[in-house]
């Protein structure tokens, strides 16, 4: 049947960030669709909740609070999958995020410091979970953002982050083709605390709606059904591409009223 192709039995995955919304919302899914999972972020009550609804889809979860800042305790994830589970076959880098800023406010290292949260860290876990997926032919997705390829007043650090992570997808698709599988999505606006401020604002969220041409605010499972097909056998085919998740956004939806210079 097609929707065996959606499962994801028996496979062991790695999600970063995912004590609350996105990393969360897929940590379980993938466990609702058959993997045993690691999870990964600061808050450890977070985490724990997250394991017991994996738990509860009669899978296990492997829970390891850390500061994935720290480059070491990124990559370190990729050996505890193995160690625990004796075997690897998904990376899900969902760490990121930079505040936004006015452009004279975006100092050179708040540059570097939004590239390496977000590039970074997703490198120094891909690249030490690569010997692994190598042998189980396995699957990395990005999360990148809407903000990698359009343009909002208050986003150059973490806009042009995010579209260095999507680049970072294609070029890693191309080198580790045809063993392991490299794809993003680009997100739009997902109902996560980043959007606290935005979801209890009507002003605000009501603007942002509003130029959504779905005329909604994403929810985390969207994003975790994307990234349940690319990993799995229905997303076998796709490999150095970025799906676009967005609601349709083709323009900035946020006034953030930065100042003009």
């Amino acid at each position: 049947m097609i929707l065996d192709r959606f499962l994801v039995t028996d496979r062991v995955a790695v999600v970063t960030g995912a004590g609350r919304g996105i990393g969360a919302a897929t940590a379980v899914a993938l466990a609702q669709a058959g993997a045993d999972v690691v999870i990964s972020a600061r808050t450890e009550d977070q985490l724990h909740k997250v394991a017991r609804e994996i738990e509860a889809a009669g899978r296990r979860a492997l829970v390891v609070p850390a500061d994935l800042s720290d480059l070491d305790a990124a990559a370190g994830l990729a050996a505890a999958a193995k160690d625990a589970f004796g075997r690897l076959d998904i990376i899900v880098n969902n760490v990121g995020g930079t505040m936004p800023a006015a452009f004279l406010d975006t100092k050179p290292h708040h540059l570097e410091n939004a590239f390496q949260f977000n590039v970074g860290i997703a490198h120094a876990l891909t690249r030490a979970a690569v010997p692994h997926l190598l042998e189980t032919g396995g699957s990395v997705v990005n999360i990148s953002s809407v903000m990698g390829r359009v343009s909002g007043r208050g986003f150059l650090a973490y806009g042009t982050a995010k579209a260095a992570l999507a680049h970072y997808t294609r070029l890693a698709a191309l080198d580790l083709a045809p063993k392991v599988r490299i794809n993003a999505i680009a997100v739009g606006s997902v109902a996560t605390s980043a959007l606290d401020i935005v979801m209890t604002n009507d002003d605000l969220r009501t603007q942002m709606e509003g130029n959504t041409p779905l005329g909604r605010i994403g929810d985390p499972d969207d994003i975790a059904a994307t990234v349940l097909y690319l990993v799995s056998r229905a997303g076998s085919y796709v490999t150095g591409k970025v799906l676009e998740v967005d609601g349709g956004i083709d323009a900035p939806n946020l006034d953030l009223g930065l100042p003009d210079l």
